[in-house]
């Protein structure tokens, strides 16, 4: 039978399944750009910049194949708006085709939508396995299968036993299986973070930023410097890049933040790798012969070898899991607007104001950046689970729901009162002081608790945990933190309580709306 064959935005790889078998006589392939899915969430200009020149460019190497492609650009006549629309008029207008096939699809709304498509159109509809992850939600299923809690550890053992990966023998190379104790360490004075190879943007990718700039100018970000790879060639250039300047430090510093240094010793991978460019194996193997070569330490390997094979695949398998009840989980009861600052910057707290600085300027900011800053706020705030999620979102070019929403939902705010981790990252001030050298340039002093100079951080801190002492106290991880809060007078309590509702009520909160 022909086949319609649809490649989404995020399965730019020539090997993803809906190609597999494809015949070059009788088969199509559509890829569309749709305004539904560039604007179910006002995704930043970069994102959706990086995707439709992405697609763009994989559809033009498709066609050098002699794969005849129907490709749809957002301004073209009679384009749809939807995928399904796509769809129904590829079989209205390309006679002989029989039936769909497609890859399923990284997000619930869409795959709960392409599961009536068959009904719909009145002809077979073959979804077919995601292959192009090390482990299949069938198998991430049975892992879980029985456990009273999913712990990202267990899960990446099997991984590195599965693949491989920084194995001798049964054993872990070096005799540990993680090695985050040495990847704490702050960046030392004078340090100069490694220069990123520059990208040169061809004709297709101009083409793209005007339309952009012209139909999503208003969305959140800016495409001054754009910077990403849209090809495959690109992205492997950045990823040899990376391997050779980058990661060699990768592990000592991951967990640091600096003023101005937006990247530091980060892969910047991310964004590839979640649409395809990049294939999670090909970039642990490249990092796992690095070590080999004696060019990268240990701890730098694994530690990045992890956040692959490790956290991404069982953040995955922990969304398609527990979908479509997780994203309403709300265990902290948390129920304030996202401030105004979140969008615009515009804030004392020089941490926060740095985080939102890059994240406008390149879509992107590290995972501690994302986590111990922006996450952490919102989570001491009580941020309304339904805001920060939508945000985070919104902001970077590699967020896609299953990878944004277990990562924000859980482990940033606990949302999901445990199930990715074991307890919630609530940090005062002093944990950013000490990754960091933002609080040196803030107003306020990350020294103090309460007073008009404090930093907001620390009575927020103490305020979170007396909100939801019921709710945590009994967790054994926060042991520690509720032994400190004892120690509080009552006086002390009720005026960190006072501080942190004054400081919290009066952020502003209106530009929802705008962005």
């Amino acid at each position: 039978m022909a086949a319609l064959r649809l490649i989404l935005g995020d399965q730019l790889s020539r090997g993803v399944s809906a190609l597999s078998g494809l015949d070059l006589d009788a088969d199509i392939v559509l890829m569309a750009e749709v305004m539904s899915e560039a604007s179910y969430v006002r995704h930043h200009q970069q994102k959706i910049a990086f995707l439709f020149s992405a697609m763009r460019h994989f559809a033009a190497d498709l066609e050098k194949e002699g794969i005849r492609v129907r490709y749809v650009g957002l301004d073209d006549s009679g384009n749809s708006g939807s995928l399904y629309g796509e769809v129904e008029r590829a079989f209205a207008e390309c006679n002989g085709l029989d039936e769909l096939i497609v890859t399923e699809c990284g997000e619930y709304r869409l795959a709960e939508e392409m599961a009536g498509w068959a009904d719909r159109l009145g002809r077979p509809v073959e979804i077919r396995e995601d292959d192009r992850f090390v482990c299949s939600l069938t198998a991430f299923e049975k892992w879980a299968s029985g456990r009273k809690t999913l712990r990202m550890e267990y899960f990446y053992h099997e991984m590195r036993k599965k693949t491989g990966l920084l194995m001798d023998g049964d054993d872990p190379e070096g005799g540990e299986w993680n090695y985050d104790t040495e990847n704490r360490k702050k960046l030392p004075k004078g340090y100069r973070p490694p220069t990123r190879k520059a990208v040169r943007h061809d004709d297709v990718t101009k083409e793209v930023l005007d339309l952009v700039a012209d139909r999503f100018g208003d969305h959140f970000g800016t495409l001054d410097g754009f910077g990403y790879g849209v090809t495959r060639d690109q992205a492997l250039r950045q990823m040899d890049d990376f391997i050779e300047v980058s990661l060699p430090k990768f592990g000592d510093y991951q967990d640091a933040m600096a003023t101005g240094e937006d990247f530091l010793n980060h892969s910047l991978l991310s964004a590839y790798l979640n649409a395809g460019l990049l294939l999670p194996m090909e970039i642990c193997e490249a990092a796992e012969e690095a070590y080999k070569e004696g060019h990268v330490p240990l701890n730098a390997a694994e530690g990045f070898i992890r956040q692959v094979i490790g956290w991404r695949e069982f953040i995955r398998g922990v969304y398609w899991l527990k979908m479509p009840a997780y994203k309403e989980t709300n265990t902290l009861k948390a129920d304030r607007p996202l401030p105004d600052f979140y969008w615009t910057g515009e804030t004392d707290m020089h941490c926060v104001a740095e985080v939102v600085r890059s994240t406008r300027d390149n879509a992107y900011a590290h995972h501690i950046q994302r986590l111990m800053v922006t996450g952490n706020f919102a989570l001491l705030a009580g941020i309304t689970p339904e805001a920060i999620n939508e945000w985070y979102l919104i902001v970077y070019a590699d967020a896609y729901e299953w990878v944004q929403l277990p990562n924000t939902h859980g482990m940033a705010i606990f949302a999901d009162g445990g199930v990715v981790g074991s307890k919630p990252y609530a940090a005062s001030g002093a944990y950013i002081n000490r990754m960091s050298d933002y609080c040196s340039s803030c107003r306020f002093k990350v020294t103090r608790k309460t007073g008009e100079d404090a930093c907001p951080f620390n009575y927020l801190y103490w305020d979170f945990l007396m909100r939801n002492e019921q709710r945590l106290r009994g967790n054994h991880r926060m042991g520690m933190m509720f032994k400190n809060l004892d120690r509080k007078s009552e006086g002390e309590r009720e005026e960190l309580k006072a501080q942190a509702r004054t400081f919290l009520d009066g952020l502003p909160s209106g530009t929802k709306g705008l962005y």
